[in-house]
């Protein structure tokens, strides 16, 4: 029985291409465990799924001095004797780590074990987990050909991101109904449910009078944050959140604004949505996004609006553009070389396999 141990936490974007990856897994044949925190978002998204869970301990590994780093760096010990001894115990054939401060104590323990390790970067910059992971790692698949020259390029593989299949197979009649549509209008999707988001929701609240002139609006908006005001607003729906629902809301969408988290940005490149995106902007994140979303317009997927240029006036132009330029960005996305990673990256988990 060939078996893994697979590994991502702290955030959604580290877990969904792992959860992409699983049913893949299994039709090889693949014995799967996953591993993350205790009442961790990992925990939470994995619970819906039937894939065995452990947790370890995991501490925040920051870039600058805080006294917490103290209390952390004996969860971090902690965390690498629990994974040494889970490995014992599972004596998996190979550890796929997605990336969170979760990973390292996995990644350090596989290579203490002598499992080998590959490992995701979905960010066209590393996070400091990968970094820490990547001296330990057999293979790093990347998401972005930006990425390679920041980790040890001899082991470097351009993988692209696993996107769920199931969001493949949306229907349009199916999301119309979901949203209640009852004109043929072109849809904008509005995901602005996450970190940061209120700028977003409130940004395009104000511009509903210009959009839905021409545009049917569905806007995810995050939890507690539906506007009971414009419940009624004739073309304009908004949802806290949606699962099952997302792949026909996919296929429903002419337009997609959205912030530049990479997983995002991949399912929208299998897709084929055009997109505005609006990432988050340095002051409360490491930059991250606004080099992915920069990437993708350089290559014609996607048109940037920066945050700090966000207002209602600039929301309607970029739609309006992007709508006009759609069928542009989606011959760019057709190019040869965009496909979706699962192939990829199960390629190079066989290749660095050893079979016990």
């Amino acid at each position: 029985m060939k078996r893994i141990i697979m590994t991502g936490g702290g955030s959604a974007g580290h877990v969904t291409p792992n959860l992409a990856l699983i049913p893949r897994l299994k039709t090889l044949g693949f014995e799967i465990y996953y591993v993350g925190r205790k009442s961790g978002i990992e925990q939470e998204l994995v619970r819906t799924i039937d894939v065995p869970y452990y947790s370890i301990a995991a501490g925040k590994l920051r870039r600058y001095f805080d006294l917490r780093n103290f209390a952390d760096v004996c969860r971090v010990v902690q965390g690498v004797v629990q994974a040494i001894l889970l490995i014992k115990k599972l004596r998996p054939n190979i550890l796929f780590s997605k990336g969170g401060f979760v990973t390292c104590p996995l990644v350090w323990a596989a290579w203490i074990r002598r499992v080998p390790v590959v490992i995701h970067e979905s960010d066209t910059t590393p996070g400091l987990a990968n970094k820490l992971s990547a001296p330990c790692a057999n293979r790093i698949c990347v998401s972005f050909p930006e990425t390679a020259h920041k980790l040890p390029t001899d082991k470097v593989v351009y993988t692209g991101i696993p996107i769920r299949e199931t969001l493949l197979k949306g229907e349009k009649t199916e999301g119309k109904k979901f949203c209640g549509f009852a004109n043929s209008k072109p849809v904008v999707l509005v995901i602005g449910g996450s970190l940061g988001a209120e700028h977003i929701n409130k940004t395009v609240r104000s511009a509903l009078e210009q959009l839905l002139a021409k545009f049917n609006i569905c806007h995810l908006c995050g939890h507690g944050r539906v506007d009971a005001a414009l419940q009624e607003q004739s073309g304009y729906v908004q949802f806290e959140y949606v699962d099952k629902e997302m792949p026909h809301l996919y296929a429903l969408a002419d337009i997609v604004v959205s912030r530049a988290g990479a997983t995002t940005l991949f399912e929208l490149l299998e897709l084929k949505k055009a997109n505005v995106l609006i990432p988050l902007s340095k002051k409360v994140s490491r930059g991250d996004q606004i080099l992915n979303a920069k990437s993708f317009e350089a290559q014609g997927f996607s048109h940037v609006l920066m945050e700090e240029n966000l207002h209602k006036d600039s929301l309607v132009e970029c739609i309006a553009k992007v709508y006009a330029n759609r069928h542009a960005m989606i011959s760019a996305m057709r190019a040869p070389g965009q496909t979706n990673g699962i192939d990829n990256v199960v390629k190079v988990i066989q290749d660095c396999m050893i079979i016990s």
